[in-house]
Order: C-alpha cells, then structure tokens, then sequence
C-alpha cells in the first residue's frame, strides 16, 4: 500500500536505527508529542531499537486524555437530560468523569449517541427539531476546522437546536509549558505531522530560538519517527536548534489556509485547563461572540463547576513526560481499560492504554 508498507519496512528502519547509533555521542532526551505516534512507538518497538543514549518521552499529545474532568462530567449531566441528544466521536465514550462515563449515561437511558463528524451531529438536530442537540468538540488543532465549520453552518441554516462542548487544546501552548518547566530534561521534540498539516509550523520557530531545542515535524509510520528522531540526533549533535520537516510528504510550512480561516472565524485562542496538569495560559480554543449562541456550557448554565481528579492516578506526570506509564504502581492492576483511574488508559491515543495493550505482558515479568 503506497505510503504505508514503505514506512513500516523494516530493514529501513534498522538503517535508521543504526545511523542513530552511529552519530550520538551522548544522551539526549527527545519527546513526540502525539499519542498516534506514541502508539506505533511502543506497537512496532521503535525505542527498543534506539541506542541506550536515547530516551524518548510521551508528551500531552492526546487530546481525550487532557480534557478536564469537569469537562465529561458536564457531558454527563448534559447526556442523562431527556430533552438532549448528546453525540460525541467514540473516544470520549469510556474517558471516566468524576462518577461516571458516556457509555454509563447511555446505559441508563441517556439518549448518547457516537458520530464520525460533526456535521452528523448537525444533521441530527436538523431532523430532530424538538430536541436540544449537543456535540462534544474535542481535540487539538486538526479537529478545529471541522466542528468550526458545522458552528458555521448552523449559524447559516439558522439551526437553533445545535450547540457543541468546547474543549479544543494547542500543541505549542503546551509544549512551552514543558520547556519552561524547571524540570524540564527534553532536548528536541518531534511535532504532530496531522497537527502541523492544518496550522502549518511556523510557530516551532520561536521555540526553537528561545529554548534551543530542534523541532522536527514527523509522521506516524515506524520509519517516520525514526527518520525524524535521526534528523533531531543530527541536530543536537552539531549544536542546531532548527525546526526540519521529515513529514513533507503531507505537510508545507505555511498549512492549509482554508482551515485556519474557518477555525478564526468562529475560534477564539482563550485559557484551557488541561486534565492532570491544570490550567496553560492561551492553550486552548473558545467560540468567538457572534457564535456564543452555539456554546453549551452557556446554552445550559453549565459554568463554575469543580471536580477533583483521582489522587491516585498520575496520568499528569505521564502526560508531562516525567513517568512512564509502567511507573505508576496501579498500572494494569488497579488501573486497567476496564477500570481505568484516568484518561490515558482508555483512549485510544493514550500512553498508558499504549502500554497496557502491548507491554503489560512485559511489566508483569519484569
């Protein structure tokens, strides 16, 4: 399969491993920064191909993982309402709340419904005129364009029935709260090829100058992320700290333009609270003024609700790179898909479900 078979050869990528090997001369921590390619990490065994010089961490690269507890609990309260239809991509079905999850809303009766789209959500509240129609618009910003453009023609179709759940994060916000961390140990990241491919890259620049870290955009394949982790090596090797492109089969500079400008159409950049790590200034996205019509927390008085996360859950260290998730002494005890503390281990981006699903076996024996 063309673009896919190609970057998952495997003697490509034991080339790549061992160009690795052969240009570091020290260690180097170097963090992805997406939960996609934090999976293929660990499913096709990338770090165990990398020389010991080379540790790489998981990032807060999963966007169900970070939306705030307060966040599902208002979707579940919003879902067991009988004059609502609550829809959501399948993902955020299992994430728990504080009491309990949309899948358990459902399951008594709470009219919960999964989506492959936004504007399938919007098509529900077309043919459901009587119903208040709620769509949880979750993601970072390759997920913006698309519920800004169902707010948009919602607004356009005059559908009043329609609002969504914002709980939209940004990539560069949270990747400068790390490295203004004063623990912070990470000398190069890989950025998010499916995030970059609609915001484009240019602003890793100012990072790259003010922190002296490389960035290096990077796909999603075995090959991808070992090709870039080389161009990183390679950088911090001669002392650079550049932004590079290895994802150019997909991404240019600049983006896609079409996106952006429907995002700020309807977007503001606005505070986020990130679950397990707390608030990051200008991290996140909110509707502008004109569509607050559109925003269910205002639609339905939802503001000014608190929630505590489980005390015994440290997804906020594994999302920060501090731990890994075979650290965290509940992991695949308990904590598990099944019953999980938190976040991570039950999207299907997160670290700790990575783990669990294909290193569980190993931490068991270990």
């Amino acid at each position: 399969m063309k673009y896919i078979d190609e970057y998952r050869d495997a003697v490509s990528a034991r080339r790549f491993a061992r160009a690795i090997a052969r240009i570091a001369t020290r260690e180097w921590t170097i963090m992805e920064v997406c939960g996609g390619q934090t999976h293929a990490i660990v499913k096709f065994g990338v770090d165990e191909l990398l020389p010991p010089q080379i540790t790489l961490l998981h990032g807060p690269g999963c966007p169900v993982c970070v939306t705030p507890i307060e966040l599902i609990d208002k979707a579940a309260a919003l879902g067991a309402r009988s004059d609502v239809i609550f829809t959501s991509f399948g993902d955020m079905l299992r994430v728990p709340g504080t009491h309990s999850n949309l899948l358990e809303v459902k399951a008594r009766g709470g009219d919960v419904r999964m989506v492959y789209s936004p504007l399938d959500a919007l098509k529900i509240a077309q043919a459901n005129p009587e119903k208040e129609v709620v769509f949880f618009a979750v993601g970072f910003e390759t997920t913006a364009p698309a519920n800004a453009m169902a707010v948009y023609q919602a607004a356009q179709l005059g559908v009043k029935n329609f609002s969504i759940l914002v709980s939209h994060v940004l990539v560069p916000p949270a990747i400068e709260a790390i490295l203004g961390s004063p623990d912070n140990r990470v000398n190069g990241f890989l950025a998010a090829g499916h995030v970059c491919a609609v915001v484009g890259y240019e602003e890793y620049y100012p990072l790259a100058d003010k922190y002296r870290v490389p960035f290096v955009v990077t796909g999603f394949e075995p090959v991808d992320i070992l090709q870039g982790i080389y161009m990183i090596v390679r950088q911090l090797e001669s002392g650079r700290a550049e932004v590079e492109n290895q994802y150019s089969r997909c991404v240019r500079r600049e983006g896609n333009i079409p996106a952006q400008q429907i995002t700020r159409e309807v977007f503001e950049i606005v505070p986020r609270k990130w679950r397990g790590i707390g608030e990051i200034p200008y991290s996140g996205l909110g509707l502008r003024e004109p569509y607050h019509t559109f925003d269910a927390e205002r639609r339905f008085n939802l503001a000014g609700y608190a929630a505590e996360e489980s005390g015994e859950c440290i997804s906020g260290e594994v999302l920060q790179g501090k731990l890994k998730p075979n650290q965290c002494p509940a992991f695949g005890t308990r904590c598990t898909p099944e019953h999980p503390l938190g976040a991570t281990m039950v999207s299907s981006e997160g670290a700790c479900a990575a783990y669990y699903r294909y290193r569980r076996l190993e931490v068991a024996h270990g």
